[in-house]
Formats: structure tokens, sequence, C-alpha cells
């Protein structure tokens, strides 16, 4: 019930009155899972972080090359944002987590990076966090575009091209 609320109003939208509703229960009955409507917002976001890790790691998980996890690891990325999921994890961000699920948040982003972090490494690039910062820049101007209405495919395309290249030459 939560997750249909934030997809069709954004975080706003989740507060244990609304989501009580939605699931048919009172609002009691949410208050013995969740403290609060940030609470409950933390478990979105860390479900969100779970399912874009298991999204992110079917797409590279054929892939023995390290750049060609990071190529197929941008694509879907980009492809996240393409197909409007990633606004919802927009949204989800706006709200102030409780401090006692930052930690649980915080892993989830680790996890979220692993495999990529990992690719970075087995490439030889020795600046692993320059790296990873000129990748994180690239697909966050491909992002935009992509939200901007501009077409998808190629800037997934052009993306990738930029970024391997980028890559490839750090790696020398």
């Amino acid at each position: 019930a939560a997750m249909e609320l934030a997809i069709e109003g954004g975080a706003e939208a989740v507060t244990v009155s609304a989501v009580a509703h939605r699931a048919g229960l009172s609002r009691s009955s949410i208050y013995e899972y969740f403290s609060s409507s940030a609470d409950l917002i933390a478990d979105l976001v860390i479900e969100e972080l779970d399912y874009y890790t298991a999204r992110l790691g079917e797409a590279i998980k054929h892939a023995t090359d390290p750049f060609e996890k990071i190529e197929l690891w941008i694509a879907e990325g980009l492809r996240y944002v393409e197909d409007g999921r990633h606004m919802l994890v927009k949204s989800l961000n706006t709200v102030s987590t409780p401090e006692f699920r930052k930690e649980e948040i915080s892993l989830g982003h680790r996890r979220l990076i692993s495999p990529l972090r990992q690719a970075l490494v087995e490439t030889g690039i020795k600046e692993i966090g320059s790296a990873a910062a000129f990748l994180q820049s690239i697909t966050d101007a491909a992002s935009v575009r992509i939200d901007a209405g501009n077409d998808a495919e190629l800037e997934i395309q052009n993306a990738v091209v930029f970024a391997m290249a980028g890559l490839r030459a750090l790696a020398l």
C-alpha cells in the first residue's frame, strides 16, 4: 500500500493514515511495525535499493570482463531512469529518514555500488574514486537528458561510449 501511494503521489502521499486506509487496516496496526511515516518511507527506500541492486546484478551477471560489467551497469542504470522508476527514489529521498534507519540505508547503497566498484578495481585504474566520480557525472548528465525527453536509447549509447573511452584511457 505504501509503495502504491508513493508511486501515485510521491513521498508526501505516504502517511500512516493513508497507508492504513489503503491497506484496510487501522492506524494502530501500522504503528505496530513503523514508528512514523518517515520510518515507512525508509522501508520503501530500502526496498527500492534492493530492487535496483537485483536489477543491476541481473544485467551484469554473465559478464566476466570488468569493462563489459561497467558498460552493462551504466546502460541498465540509465534504463532505470528511462522507465521512470527513479522518480520514486527522488521523491522518497526528499524525506528525512529516522536516525535508526540510516545505517540500513547506507548498507543498501554500499551493496548497490559494490559490483561497480569491484569492476573498477579489476580494470587496473589507479584512482578509483576519480573514475567513479566521472562515471557519476556522465550518468547524471544522461539522466537529465533522458528526463528532458531526449531519445533514451541514444543517450544511453552516447553515455556508455563516452564513459568506456574515458575508463579505458585511465586504465592505460
